[in-house]
């Protein structure tokens, strides 16, 4: 279809219907159910990845990449750079430490709070992965050209905002 009659076509809040769409039941030919399609299928393949690279589980991949070459980080502060709870991430981290991928020191300033940091280990995982990361992203766009990306990711943030302010709007009704 040209781009001269996909204009005169009736505008949408979703997608432009397809063949293939009519076969889908309505919640699934959404443009959201397919992004979700498509971050889940990243995110597998990614957990397969860094799995075979480094031995990490998806939540302690999530951690290394977090704390990648950052200075020291509470466990707080980590379990919300990454929006899982605190037990979840201590549990990952005790994995990690006892790898020898991350090191747990007090905070000088605050003897309550523990600081986490990568060791030399742990900075040659996280190099692994965003090294993998790097690859899979341009093994993914390597069929769009530079406008074509450029246009798509700018529509990935104007969506990003949107839906961030719509769940601004849930939150607030409760």
């Amino acid at each position: 279809m040209s781009r001269k009659s996909k204009r005169a076509e009736p505008a949408s809040t979703e997608t432009v219907p397809t063949a293939a769409d009519a076969q889908l039941a309505p919640i699934t030919a959404m443009m959201s159910s397919r992004l979700m399609v498509l971050a889940n299928l990243l995110k597998r393949g990614a957990i397969l990845r860094y799995k075979r690279l480094a031995g990490l589980s998806s939540v302690e991949f999530g951690l290394v990449a977090s704390l990648g070459r950052r200075p020291p980080m509470s466990v707080v502060r980590l379990a919300e750079a990454v929006g899982q709870d605190k037990g979840q991430i201590s549990r990952a981290l005790a994995r990690l430490v006892s790898r020898k991928l991350v090191v747990r020191a007090v905070n000088p300033r605050d003897n309550r709070e523990v600081l986490v940091s990568l060791t030399r280990t742990g900075l040659a995982a996280h190099d692994a992965i965003v090294t993998g990361a790097q690859e899979r992203n341009q093994r993914l766009l390597e069929q769009l050209n530079g406008d074509e990306l450029a246009m798509l990711l700018g529509h990935i943030d104007r969506l990003t905002r949107k839906a961030e302010a719509l769940l601004a709007v849930e939150k607030e009704l409760g």
